[in-house]
């Protein structure tokens, strides 16, 4: 399965951006579908994450401001963002689990400034 992340830029503080995660394949035999992001200097976290039975967990940190969600039919899996601070810069990356197998996208930069 190869995920493509897009999505990403630069938004004002306050700001929203949508992200997407189109995968080669189906994604309904994937356990669970995440976010992670990455900013410089930081181990990677993960911010979001819902299972095949659309079962959603979200890092305190995000919690009321983003969402994710997925739409099987497109083998998309979103990170809606609201209310973005500085502190949400980072790259972000989305991640398949199925059973011992692991896949990652490529990362999309997310830039919150004014």
């Amino acid at each position: 399965v190869q995920l493509q992340a897009s999505g990403g830029g630069l938004v004002q503080p306050g700001g929203s951006l949508r992200l997407a995660c189109v995968a080669s394949g189906s994604i309904e035999s994937m356990n669970v579908m995440g976010w992670y992001r990455q900013a410089p200097g930081k181990q990677r976290e993960l911010v979001a994450s819902i299972t095949s039975g659309s079962s959603t967990r979200h890092a305190d940190s995000v919690k009321g401001r983003f969402t994710i969600s997925r739409d099987n039919a497109k083998k998309t899996v979103y990170l809606q963002m609201n209310s973005l601070k500085p502190e949400d810069t980072a790259v972000y990356y989305c991640k398949a689990d199925k059973w011992i197998a692991a896949y990652w996208g490529q990362g999309t930069q997310v830039t919150v400034s004014s």
